[in-house]
């Protein structure tokens, strides 16, 4: 993952759930793109 793209996500978490700041900022990016696609990426199940 680009630094810019880790940022976004990073910025995202930290200002939309309960992870305050430090707690994203000691993720690994496996773990950011984790978290982010559980909380923010649609899936066609969840328009079911």
């Amino acid at each position: 993952m680009s630094q810019v793209e880790r940022n976004f996500k990073m910025e995202h978490l930290w200002e939309k759930t309960k992870y305050n700041k430090e707690d994203v900022l000691n993720m690994s990016d496996e773990q950011i793109e984790y978290f982010h696609w559980l909380y923010f990426e649609e899936s066609v199940y969840d328009l079911m």
